[in-house]
């Protein structure tokens, strides 16, 4: 708005107020910088008449300044610089030309060049003010990208020194036990026992292949998620009776689904580690109780508080639920460690798939885990 009163003022100053063919041109050419940036073109040329018959300079410059800030080319600049020097050059009327007045035309020629190179060069220093601005601003971005991938480069060095410690560890104390229960398994005579040190030795082995493929997730070096998927471990629902079989607890299973249904591995792999989970706290805090396990499919129709029938917040899925009993008074508790991020991690888990979880003491002094797990967010076989 600032420079269309400048250009006003402009002509005004030169024109006076009185109505007139050099006024009117004259705030035309003012009335249309309003427009400048979205047609700079067509409003330099339209400001020419304003300083051809109306001798202002405000808005001719301001247009000029406008196209070489905003559209520069050569052709175009140099065109439209002639055409500023010649409105300026010439007179109006025409008829007033004296060829002959070599001083005045050369001071008048003088003056409409300087008046033309001004706003052009102007225009072109804003605009490569401008993309300097932006290059400067790309490196920044650059620059901080970088710094992300060295982050990511120490975090994964760091991983895969834990990883080997993990390994040394953790792998070296699960062989010496697998090693003592094949020793105990083959020396013994008591069948009880023995089934009791096969038992143990599944499960070492079990736990040190899981070691090993969780190992090699952390020592992925950024790998993709096709990567990470052919390394970590991918158990299922069709797992679930191996897994409650090895718990050596009382456990009543209830299936109500089919494993390996298409597209639901994911979810599939959020329940079979929700009842691991549990049935690892149940040996934990409650010793002899006995377990109940379901796993049915998640309705995808359900009803509100008033007793309507709605959509589902998460669609089609799978409800898991581990509910236990009070613990056995006579059974022994094997005074298990733990940390106490167990559930904390399922709740997590079950969030990122869009599901819910649900942990907390029942009336009998049990315990109840409830899980839904919806299809609809499940991405990638990765997650």
């Amino acid at each position: 708005m600032v420079p269309v009163l400048l250009a006003v003022a402009d002509a005004m100053l030169v024109n006076g107020v009185g109505l007139g063919l050099e006024l009117g041109v004259s705030i035309a050419a003012a009335v249309v910088l309003l427009v400048r940036r979205r047609f700079p073109l067509l409003v330099f040329l339209l400001t020419l008449p304003g300083l051809y018959i109306g001798y202002i300079w405000f808005a001719p410059m301001i247009g000029l300044y406008t196209l070489a800030a905003s559209r520069p080319g050569r052709a175009r600049l140099g065109v439209c610089a002639v055409l500023l020097i010649a409105a300026h050059f010439f007179p109006y009327p025409i008829s007033d030309f004296a060829l002959t007045d070599y001083r005045e035309n050369t001071l008048v020629l003088i003056d409409a060049t300087v008046t033309s190179a001004a706003p052009i060069a102007l225009g072109l220093l804003v605009r490569t003010r401008r993309e300097l601005a932006s290059r400067v601003e790309d490196l920044t971005r650059s620059l901080r990208r970088e710094d992300r991938l060295l982050a990511d480069r120490v975090k994964t060095t760091e991983r895969a020194r834990l990883a080997r410690e993990m390994h040394d560890v953790v792998a070296h104390q699960v062989s010496l036990i697998s090693l003592q229960a094949g020793a105990v398994q083959v020396s013994t005579e008591d069948a009880a026992a023995r089934a009791g040190a096969r038992t143990i030795r599944e499960l070492s082995v079990r736990t040190l292949e899981e070691l090993r493929h969780m190992v090699g997730v952390l020592r992925a070096d950024g790998g993709g998620a096709g990567r990470v998927q052919d390394l970590a471990p991918q158990p299922d629902l069709a797992e679930l009776p191996r897994l409650i079989e090895m718990s050596a607890l009382d456990v009543t299973y209830e299936g109500g689904v089919v494993a390996g249904a298409q597209g639901a591995k994911t979810v599939e792999r959020a329940a079979f580690r929700t009842v691991q989970e549990a049935l690892t706290n149940i040996r934990k805090h409650a010793p002899g109780a006995r377990v109940r396990i379901r796993v049915d499919p998640l309705d995808a129709v359900r009803e509100d508080g008033a007793g309507r029938s709605g959509e589902s917040r998460t669609g089609h899925g799978l409800r898991v639920e581990i509910r236990n009993g009070p613990p056995d008074a006579t059974a022994a508790a094997p005074g298990l460690p733990g940390g106490g991020h167990g559930l904390v991690g399922l709740r997590e888990r079950a969030q990122s798939l869009g599901g819910t979880l649900e942990a907390r003491r029942t009336s009998d002094g049990g315990f109840v885990v409830r899980a839904e797990l919806p299809y609809g967010r499940v991405g990638t076989e990765a997650g």
